[in-house]
């Protein structure tokens, strides 16, 4: 079986920053692609990052250069870094952990960018 626990979210003005974490229990990590996804009122979940498990990431144009993921397979986390926020980067970001046909969320952690 597979927990994730995000943390990090929280309120934050136009152009500041925040970090995400999600930790994952379980001993799939460190075999499994890692992606963060968000979902804003009325809209669908979307993919914002993502990490396979060699380290290869691929983001949502909409984010390119100012997000940044990364993993610590050593703490079983995969980390958000997120800069230059705007106020339609506000939703609930959820983790995912995606190991062949199975995937795994967490239960999201909500980020509100003010303007």
């Amino acid at each position: 079986q597979v927990r994730l626990v995000e943390s990090g979210g929280g309120l934050v003005q136009a152009g500041g920053s925040l970090r995400l974490s999600c930790a994952a229990s379980g001993r799939l990590f460190t075999i499994s692609a890692m992606g963060w996804y968000r979902q804003a009122p009325g809209n669908q979940r979307e993919l914002v990052a993502a990490i396979t498990s060699d380290g290869s990431t691929n983001y949502a144009d909409s984010v390119k250069g100012r997000f940044t993921i990364s993993r610590d397979n050593g703490k079983n986390t995969v980390y958000l870094q997120m800069s230059g926020l705007k106020p339609e980067d506000t939703a609930v970001y959820f983790c995912n952990l995606h190991r062949n046909a199975d995937t795994w969320w967490g239960q999201g952690t909500q980020v509100t960018v003010s303007s």
